[in-house]
């Protein structure tokens, strides 16, 4: 019955992300979408035997929940929001409706036992273009705050101008696609992932997931600055073609992974004291 009512929730929240996936900008924000329910299931699995342990079910608190799951869906086509916003809608109903299913059916010990793979299902509810922008927009204040206080350590000459330097050769812009959002959002991912598997007390978790975003500035700074070097040294291709956007991203994520790693064990470290 559950995993029925699982394909339910599925099929609530399928079409809206599939058309934000196919057909929007956005995208490329969301790539890892996908792998979250697949993640959850994985760790709902694992723990099945201690989640699906009969209980006392709570049918009315279960069917009220997951009704509003289902108006949820209605509101989110009535208000007609644009495919990112509407996506955002349908995730959560579908989440809403998942945790209903659950405690209809075995009661509210067993949404306690899997309170991990559910709020993990948080990372496949799409952010709201409102809030999404405003992350963006601080992820490009940040890195161009770190980007100007690399300059000035290693002795770059330039005038800035709002997220804009000029430079020798050069200007350069810190715009939204040099956020580092997509890299954000993965080093978020693994953050908490890690926190669960490799720490026990909330606070050193939390401690993690709060060390992303000074990880991430960093390193996206660090890129900016090592690209215009490569680029003012080298060939200007490093800043002009699509290097920076792919090959680029992919080697700072791992620097990002390699200070986050470094944070994940000296937590385990004082944990361990």
């Amino acid at each position: 019955m559950f995993v029925l009512l699982s394909a339910v929730a599925m099929a609530m929240a399928y079409s809206p992300l599939r058309d934000l996936l196919r057909n929007t900008k956005q995208a490329e924000y969301y790539s890892h979408v996908p792998l979250v329910p697949v993640i959850s299931a994985y760790f709902i699995f694992r723990k099945r035997k201690e989640i699906f342990l009969k209980s006392n079910s709570l049918y009315f608190p279960g069917l009220s929940i997951m009704a509003a799951g289902v108006v949820l869906v209605f509101i989110g086509r009535a208000l007609r929001a644009n495919p990112n916003d509407y996506a955002s809608i349908a995730s959560l109903s579908a989440l809403v409706f998942e945790s209903g299913s659950l405690l209809f059916l075995f009661g509210k010990e067993a949404l306690k036992r899997a309170y991990f793979p559910f709020a993990f299902l948080v990372f496949a509810i799409p952010l709201p273009s409102v809030l999404m922008g405003r992350v963006i927009s601080a992820l490009v204040a940040a890195s161009t705050s770190v980007t100007r206080i690399v300059f000035k350590v290693i002795g770059v000459p330039f005038l800035q101008e709002g997220s804009v330097f000029h430079l020798p050769d050069l200007s350069l812009e810190v715009s939204q696609e040099c956020s580092g959002i997509r890299s954000s959002l993965a080093l978020l991912i693994t953050s908490v992932l890690a926190g669960h598997l490799f720490l026990k007390r909330f606070r050193k978790k939390a401690v993690l997931a709060l060390t992303v975003f000074p990880i991430a500035v960093f390193k996206n700074g660090l890129r900016i600055v090592g690209l215009y070097l490569l680029s003012y040294y080298i060939d200007m291709r490093f800043i002009e073609g699509d290097f920076h956007h792919k090959f680029a991203g992919s080697v700072f994520f791992v620097l990002g992974l390699v200070f986050l790693g470094g944070v994940l064990w000296l937590l385990r470290r004082s944990e361990k004291a």
